[in-house]
């Protein structure tokens, strides 16, 4: 009688799966550390943005010989302005969620199928 090797499964650190689903979870964590800077930082990247996107549009209509519009005199106060953003946050935490949910289950289905990962090459009988 001859004994069947058991086949050694590898460390779940080998697996592509367990580093994807860490680094989101990281993601998250970091997204969580940044929450109260994110919107101040954000609400300045998009009024630049939003300056700049006007003023492209003035430079169109003098290109086109419309008339001009004081752009000073269009400009709302901050207060004025609808608090929402272009990028909120939790697309951004959705999307880290998203991955780690995917990640583990994935990881979860490598490890209960037996079979070593893909990235592995499979033990020779």
């Amino acid at each position: 009688m001859t004994q069947a090797h058991p086949t050694r499964r590898p460390p779940v650190t080998d697996s592509v799966w367990f580093w994807a689903g860490l680094f989101s979870l990281m993601a998250l964590a970091g997204l969580a550390a940044i929450r109260e800077k994110f919107d101040v930082r954000q609400r300045q990247v998009e009024g630049r943005f939003l300056g700049r996107q006007q003023a492209a549009t003035e430079r169109q209509r003098r290109a086109a010989g419309l008339p001009e519009i004081d752009l000073a005199e269009s400009a709302r106060d901050r207060g004025e302005v609808a608090p929402a953003r272009i990028v909120p946050l939790w697309t951004l935490v959705t999307l880290a969620a998203a991955a780690s949910i995917v990640s583990f289950i994935m990881l979860a289905r490598e490890r209960a199928g037996g079979a070593p990962p893909p990235h592995l090459p499979r033990e020779r009988r």
